[in-house]
Parts: structure tokens; C-alpha cells; sequence
């Protein structure tokens, strides 16, 4: 066989290469350029009129391949009807328009993956189709059913449609409204009153407008009859008879029709039942008394008799008691069976019997029962009752009677719940007891008084008191509890259940307010030394939790928990930053915080700080006054410089005192220790050469001895005074010189001013230091300057 390809004719051959290049370059390019959508012959039109719609679009491309559009039309959102051709117009006709057709309609186009939609036109269809009533019976009786067809064939969508009677010239009333089912709908009737009717039908249509109704439908007449099946009940011998009595009760329904049932019910029970008549004989008995019902029904027709059957006692029935009434084990307690004799023309007393039965077992033949009360003699009693009367013999038997001994409650125990009690809070207190039959009742009394009771009536239940606030141990003590569960017994108390209580609680006792303390000393402490903080309270149930805290900082301290009443909180090496408020908090398991007093601590510099402040004081004070002192006795001495002292003898030489600058600079660097009689010997002979250079360059006037003493009190700056006896002697020694001169007015005016200054340094000293230490500085000042 030849597997080689067929030769391809040239034309196809090209005709795929065609193909595929166009599939190659790519699919086309289109776009929808308008869709519309027209009604035809109107927007608002009646009901059956012919409507067309037109629906067309427009599309734009780039080759001439005949694209394939899907028209959808839509009314009121939902899509009605589709088309999917290669035409650019289609049309939708309503054949003919009917109101459901009203509504907003559009026209979507969908051309590949683009779509478009035309405006919205809204059809309005006037006009509803006159409904049309059909019966299947026009004559019945009362009480039957009949099937009604109420239908427009003509309209569109889900129709609602009701059902009117009107009975003779009577108002309309509305029979029934069944579910939407399309144009036409069927249901079932009944007329249970005799009579002519009138029956006709409507219908409503729900429209995105609104509702619309129609017109009524035509009117048929009913005809029902009355069916005459009432039931005839009689009672024999009466409807008023004595229990043991035979009683019959005939009903029966006299007609021609067939097929009838006649029924006999008391109390929605029926008694008897059979086709047209019955009869039902019974003896009558205490609860036969009601009402008597006899009913006859034919098809859905039924008429019913009443009757009411009283039927009265002989004698009661019978009742069982217990004495006493709250039997507790170990007690006897006595059961009486009783009766009321009613009439005493039918029942003799003597024929009557009793018989007492516990749990269905016969106790006694005896209309009483003694024993003693034990769990074994618990259960459920019933006594019965045999009478007989001319004609019959009856039992009655009297209600079940509950006989349970109870069990005598024992001595209340008290706890205090949670088993822990805080002094000075409110807190609850249980009391139960062990045995007992439910349900007890617990009294509790306090130091105040009765402070309430409860009664336990369920197993698991507890008897939980709230008791007020206690501040002492002692009070606990005085709690009492009261258990009972009798009216005619006593009440049991706990003996010793106030001891019991107090070993079995947890008594806490809240801290008091702590107190802060300060050692060694209160609120003033110096730098470097070591503070001690003690808080402590006056009262509370250890342990106690001790928390310092400072008032300028967030954060605690320090926490101690300790079974003292005191903490320590101890700052070592006190610094300036430690100063500032400090309190303490303190707790104990009441979990109750009570909180200090603030306390203001002070720090003090310490004592050899103070004491290098005021060294460095002092020496920067003396530095101070030297330094004036100097620029003082310089100043001075530069004053002088250009001045001359010059002494004369009054006989034939002229002398002179001055000062030269080499004297004044020799007589600052004196020190102490070269004071005396060889300074003073230097300072002369000093002054000697110096006069004898000046003697030949200049002349100095004379002066008498008066007047010397003047001129060197105005070098020395010294007041003027009389010139006395020691004055002259100085001012002979001056003239009666070899040289005429000397170095004793320098040193003078210089140990002057010491003087001055050490006062003045004397009196600051005093202000600054307030204390004798100036008083020794500016003394020792003086001496040295002095000397």
C-alpha cells in the first residue's frame, strides 16, 4: 500500500497558505457601534393587540467575513427570548400582548467577547381577560363539597385567583384564595348552611407596576338542601340516677338515606358506635357524670345530640390519713380509712369493708393500721371501700397516701466559707448538718441578733448566710446556728460550735496605718553618713510586706516581707541626691495597703567640706588684702618719690629728708625677721651717702625746729600736734646728724597702714566667719605689722 501524500492541486495548496498567514497576522478587529430596539405599533397598547419588537445593531470591521451576533431580549432584567445569526436585525413578536407582557424591555448583543446593550423601552398592556367561573354540582346539601374552575385562558403569567359566595341579599364574602397556578386554578368547596347561593371568581396578576384585577367572573347559583339526619338520644331509665344503677342510652336517626353512621362519645371517647341506631347499657358509677354526645354522619354532613347524665354518689369515696402528720423514724404513727354515706336508704354502714394497702399489698382488713415507723414501713398507701346496694355491688378506693419517715435532722455544724475570715469585712457562714430529711430550716443568730434563716430543700443545696463586719476574734464566737425540720420538735443546737468555729478559721487581722521613722536622726542628715528607714505597724496578722518608696520617683524602693511588725530600709553613705519625701506601704495577707505619713529628709554638706570652703575662703580673703595692701603702700610711696625731706642745722648746714625709689622698693622687701636696730642702722647709713651725693647739686632752704616738725608730719600724713619736749629732742637728733637724714619716716608711714588694714581685715573677718578666728588673724596682723 502507498503511504505517500496525495499530490495537492496548486489552488488549495495556496489557499491554506492564505489561511494560515491570515490566522498568523492575527484575528480581526471589529466594534459595536449601536444597538437599538423599537416597538411596534406603540409603547401603550390594549390587551390582545398583535406587538413586534426590532431589535438591530450596527458593527464595524476590517475584513468581509460575515460576523455571528447573539441577541438577547430582556424585560424587567430577565431574559424572555435569544438569537444567535449572522443578520444585524431580528424580531421578537407578541402574539397577541397580554398584560403580563408589560414591562421595560432591552436588546443586548454580544458579538465575540463584546457586548452592548439598547436603551430601555417600556410596553405598557392595558386591559385584563373577564375570568370564567365553572361548577361541577349546582345542587347539593348542606355540608358538601363541590369543585370550583376559575380561569382567563387567554392571559400570560401566574395568576392569583379567588373564590365569593353571596347568600341570598347578603354582602359578599370571600370563600377562598388558592396559590398561583398558571391561568387557570381548581379547588374544592362547601356550603354548610342550607340556602341559594351565589358564587363568582376574580384574579390579580403582580406586575414590576404594580397589581392589577380583573373584572368578576360570571355569577352561578347554588342550591343546598337541608339534610335531615338529625340524631334522636334517649336515657333510661333518667338522666339523673344513683351510682350501681343500670343506665341505658339509645340514638338513632330516622331517614331514608343511606349509608348513615350514628356515634355515641363522652369526653371525646367513643362510647359506642353503628349504622343508623344504637343502644348502650352500663351501670353507672361516680365518674360517669358529663355529657353525652350522639352524632350521625353522612358523607361530610354531621348533626349531632347532646345530652347530660348526672350520676350521684352512695357514699364518698374513701380517704386515708396518717397521725401525726410528721412521722420520724422510730415514732408510731396511725393510718384511718373514712367515708360519708350519702344515702342511707340504699347503704347501711354495717355492710361496709375495709382494707389498707401499701405498695398494692394487703396490710389490714380493719379500717385502721398502727405500727411504728421505720425506712422498712416507707411507701405508697391506698385504702379501699366495698359497699353493697340492692342491685349491685361496688369498690371504691381512696388516693395513694405517701407515708416516708423522716429522719430527725442532727447538730448544725458552722464554717466560714472559703475558710478564711478578714476582721472588718463582710463575710458568709454555712450551716449544715449531717442527717436530716429535707427539707431543714437553719436559723442564725450573731452578736446583734437573728441574722436570717434558710430552708434547704434539695440535696446539695447549703444554708449560706451573709454576715455582717466583725473587728474581733472574740465575736466569732458568738454565732449561733439552729437546725429543724419539724414544726412539733425542738430545735437542735450545735454544742461547742463556737470553739469548733474559731479552730477551724483562719482568722487575718488587717494591718494598721505603718509609721516611718528616721535614724539617727529625724529629717536632717549629713553627707556620708548611713540612713535608716524603719516602718513599722501596731497591729496585723503577719507576715507583713513592707514597700519603700520616694515621693519624687516612680518604682519601690525596697520590699521586706517579714513576720515583725518592722522593716528596715537602710541608704548607705548619704549624698545630696537622696534628699526629698519618703513613706512606707505595708500589706499582709488581708491584702488591704495602708500607706505613711510623707517625711521630708534633709542633707547637710559634710563637715570637712565646710571646713575646706572656708580655708579657701579665708586664704583667697588674705591674698585679697596683701595684694591691697601692696598697691596701697606703693601708690604712696610712687606719691612721694619727687618729694624731699630735708632737715638743716639752725646754725650753718641745711639737711634734708626725702625719699628716693631704691628706698622705697628696699623698704617693701623687708621682712620680719630683719626688723631692728641693723635695719635701722642700714636705712641711716643709707641715707647718708645718699645725702652727701646730693649736697653739692643742690641747696635746701633752713628750717627751724618748729617747722621741721611740721614738715614731716605733712610727708607722713599725720595730723598736726604741738610740738612738745620729746618732739624737739627727735628734731635736735635730726639736725645735730652727721648726714641730715633718715629712713625712720618711711617705715613709720608703712606700719601705719598695716595697721589700718589689719582692722579693716579684722572686721570682715568677724562678718564672714562669726566666730573668734578673725578676732586671732587681724591680732596676729597687727603684731606682725607692728613689730
Amino acid at each position: 500500500m502507498d503511504t505517500r501524500p496525495p499530490n495537492l492541486p496548486p489552488l488549495l495548496l495556496l489557499t491554506i497558505i492564505l489561511l494560515f498567514s491570515q490566522c498568523a497576522r492575527g484575528q480581526s478587529s471589529y466594534i459595536i457601534d449601536a444597538v437599538g430596539l423599537k416597538i411596534l405599533p406603540a409603547s401603550t397598547v390594549q390587551s390582545g393587540t398583535l406587538v413586534t419588537m426590532q431589535c438591530r445593531v450596527i458593527v464595524s470591521h476590517d475584513n468581509t467575513a460575515r460576523l455571528t451576533h447573539k441577541f438577547q431580549i430582556v424585560r424587567d432584567d430577565v431574559p424572555i427570548r435569544s438569537f444567535t445569526t449572522t443578520e444585524d436585525t431580528v424580531v421578537h413578536e407578541l402574539k397577541p400582548a397580554r398584560a403580563a407582557d408589560s414591562g421595560s424591555y432591552e436588546c443586548r448583543v454580544t458579538v465575540k467577547d463584546k457586548s452592548k446593550t439598547s436603551f430601555s423601552q417600556k410596553l405598557d398592556v392595558t386591559g385584563l381577560q373577564d375570568p370564567v367561573l365553572y361548577l361541577n354540582r349546582t345542587t347539593l346539601y348542606e355540608g358538601d363539597d363541590f369543585i370550583a374552575t376559575c380561569s382567563a385562558p387567554e392571559e400570560k403569567g401566574s395568576l392569583i385567583f379567588r373564590f365569593f359566595r353571596r347568600f341570598r341579599n347578603e354582602e359578599s364574602q370571600r370563600m377562598k384564595q388558592v396559590a398561583p397556578t398558571g391561568n387557570s386554578s381548581e379547588t374544592t368547596l362547601v356550603l354548610r348552611q342550607a340556602g341559594d347561593y351565589f358564587l363568582y371568581c376574580d384574579y390579580e396578576i403582580n406586575l414590576v407596576s404594580g397589581t392589577r384585577r380583573s373584572n368578576h367572573s360570571n355569577e352561578v347559583q347554588v342550591i343546598v338542601r337541608e339534610l335531615h339526619i338529625s340524631p334522636v338520644m334517649n336515657v333510661l331509665p333518667s338522666s339523673r340516677v344513683f351510682e350501681g344503677d343500670v343506665i341505658e342510652v339509645v340514638c338513632k336517626v330516622v331517614t331514608s338515606l343511606k349509608n348513615i353512621q350514628v356515634f355515641l362519645t363522652k369526653d371525646k371517647r367513643i362510647l359506642k358506635q353503628a349504622p343508623v341506631s344504637l343502644s348502650h347499657r352500663f351501670t353507672a358509677q361516680e365518674g360517669d357524670s358529663g355529657e353525652l354526645v350522639c352524632k350521625a354522619e353522612w358523607g361530610n354532613v354531621q348533626k349531632e345530640t347532646y345530652k347530660t347524665l348526672t350520676v350521684k354518689e352512695l357514699f364518698s369515696k374513701p380517704w386515708l390519713t396518717v397521725d401525726p402528720g410528721d412521722i420520724f423514724v422510730g415514732d408510731r404513727f396511725k393510718l384511718t380509712c373514712s367515708v360519708s354515706v350519702y344515702v342511707p336508704e340504699r347503704i347501711n354502714n354495717q355492710t361496709l369493708q375495709f382494707a389498707i394497702y401499701k405498695n398494692n399489698m394487703k396490710m389490714t382488713s380493719s379500717e385502721t393500721y398502727i405500727t411504728q415507723a421505720h425506712p422498712s414501713t416507707n411507701g405508697n398507701y391506698t385504702c379501699k371501700t366495698m359497699a353493697s346496694s340492692v342491685s349491685h355491688s361496688f369498690v371504691k378506693e381512696s388516693p395513694t397516701l405517701v407515708v416516708k419517715a423522716k429522719v430527725p435532722v442532727s447538730k448544725p455544724v458552722m464554717s466560714v466559707v472559703g475558710g478564711t475570715l478578714i476582721l472588718g469585712r463582710h463575710f458568709q457562714l454555712i450551716c449544715q448538718s449531717d442527717q436530716g430529711t429535707l427539707p431543714i430550716t437553719y436559723l442564725l443568730y450573731g452578736p446583734r441578733g437573728l441574722v436570717g434563716h434558710r430552708v434547704v430543700g434539695k440535696p446539695g443545696d447549703q444554708a449560706v448566710f451573709n454576715c455582717s463586719s466583725i473587728f474581733k476574734s472574740s465575736d466569732l464566737s458568738k454565732f449561733m446556728c439552729q437546725a429543724k425540720n419539724s414544726q412539733h420538735r425542738p430545735p437542735m443546737v450545735g454544742s461547742g460550735m463556737e470553739a469548733q468555729l474559731l479552730r477551724s478559721t483562719k482568722i487575718i487581722e488587717p494591718v494598721s496605718k505603718p509609721m516611718l521613722t528616721i535614724e539617727p536622726s529625724m529629717g536632717d542628715v549629713s553627707e556620708g553618713q548611713d540612713l535608716t528607714l524603719s516602718c513599722s505597724v501596731q497591729s496585723g496578722t503577719p507576715p507583713f510586706n513592707f514597700t519603700w518608696y520616694r515621693a519624687e520617683s516612680e518604682g519601690a524602693l525596697a520590699t521586706q516581707t517579714s513576720k515583725m511588725q518592722k522593716g528596715y530600709y537602710h541608704v548607705r553613705s548619704v549624698k545630696g541626691e537622696h534628699k526629698g519625701g519618703y513613706y512606707c506601704v505595708s500589706t499582709n495577707p488581708a491584702n488591704e495597703s495602708k500607706q505613711s505619713q510623707t517625711i521630708m529628709i534633709t542633707v547637710k554638706m559634710a563637715g570637712w567640706k565646710k571646713g575646706l570652703i572656708a580655708f579657701f575662703c579665708i586664704l583667697l580673703i588674705l591674698v585679697l588684702i596683701l595684694v591691697v595692701v601692696f598697691k596701697t603702700c606703693l601708690r604712696q610711696f610712687k606719691r612721694k618719690r619727687t618729694g624731699e625731706l630735708s632737715v638743716k642745722s639752725a646754725s650753718t648746714k641745711v639737711e634734708r629728708l626725702s625719699l628716693t625709689q631704691a628706698e622705697v622698693i628696699e623698704a617693701a622687701n623687708v621682712t620680719p625677721g630683719m626688723m631692728g636696730k641693723s635695719v635701722w642702722s642700714e636705712h641711716v647709713s643709707g641715707s647718708e651717702s645718699d645725702d652727701q651725693k646730693s649736697e653739692t647739686a643742690t641747696t635746701e632752704p633752713h628750717y627751724t625746729g618748729e617747722d621741721q616738725h611740721r614738715q614731716i608730719q605733712t610727708e607722713v600724713n599725720l595730723p598736726l600736734a604741738p610740738v612738745n619736749t620729746e618732739t624737739d629732742a627727735v628734731n635736735s637728733e635730726v639736725r645735730n646728724s652727721k648726714h641730715g637724714r633718715t629712713g625712720l619716716l618711711p617705715a613709720l608711714h608703712s606700719n601705719c597702714s598695716c595697721i589700718t588694714w589689719c582692722e579693716k581685715l579684722h572686721h570682715w573677718l568677724t562678718i564672714f566667719l562669726k566666730n573668734a578666728s578673725g578676732n586671732r588673724i587681724s591680732s596676729n596682723c597687727k603684731h606682725l605689722c607692728c613689730w
